[in-house]
């Protein structure tokens, strides 16, 4: 018998199989409707076998892009059943350059999720969360948003609000709405150095937070999500 592949090489191929193909579809390059080629063409001109293959089909069938059939082939699905708002279906989304369409919506459901979790934050936030948002800002100032680490702190600091809200149904969301932050901000600046520091921002909701002013947090992150959409809508043109 063949000698089986470590786990962890396999689970890697599988990923770059799903990432690979998962980016084609994201980007268009596989339209909605369209049946993708054979397994056995697919798995020669990607240089895998076929049951590599097929791990990565089964990746892309979980997150909704794809359904495979048996005769039928694997068929690309309508865009509204792709889950969108998982993490690397964002990751794959911004692998190139983004759909306008997804990024507007990405930023009207942060307006819809975040200023209400900002303001629920600000009620119901003990003096652990208080300590990790203090802490993701003083990393993203001492990184800065043009680096991985700052980034990384940027996304904990939303992450920090969203439990703080003390709402399952919002944590949930975490790690959707900190992979649409950090994918964002850094598209954003891709090509520039950002127009603006956006960190202020950040303190102003933290700060509302801390006063436990709901209303005030609310505002506060508002304006956060609305100037940041400003700044890639920039982007974007540029």
């Amino acid at each position: 018998m063949p000698a089986r592949q470590p786990r962890g090489k396999g689970r890697r191929l599988r990923g770059a199989i799903a990432h690979k193909l998962g980016v084609a579809i994201l980007s268009g390059e596989f339209a909605p409707g369209q049946t993708l080629s054979s397994e056995v063409v697919f798995a020669e001109s990607l240089d895998v076998s076929r049951s590599a293959y097929r791990e990565g089909i089964q990746v892309l069938i979980a997150k909704g892009l794809v359904e495979s059939r048996p005769k039928a082939g694997t068929r690309v699905l309508p865009r509204e059943r792709w889950n969108l708002l998982d993490p690397d279906v964002l990751a794959w989304a911004f692998a190139g350059e983004p759909d306008p369409q997804l990024v507007r919506s990405l930023f009207e459901l942060r307006a819809i999720i975040e200023p209400a979790a900002a303001g629920l934050a600000a009620t119901n936030r003990d003096r652990t969360d208080l300590k990790q948002m203090k802490e993701a800002l003083a990393a993203m100032r001492r990184h800065s948003l043009a680096t991985d680490l700052g980034r990384a702190a940027d996304r904990q600091f939303h992450d920090a609000i969203l439990r703080a809200t003390r709402n399952d149904a919002l944590g949930v969301l975490s790690a959707s709405i900190g992979a649409a932050v950090s994918w964002t901000t850094q598209f954003k600046q891709r090509l520039r150095a950002l127009p603006r520091n956006p960190i202020p921002d950040h303190v102003l909701v933290y700060d509302a937070i801390v006063a436990s002013d709901a209303a005030g947090a609310s505002a506060a992150m508002r304006r956060l999500v609305d100037l940041a959409l400003e700044d890639t809508q920039s982007a974007m043109a540029s």
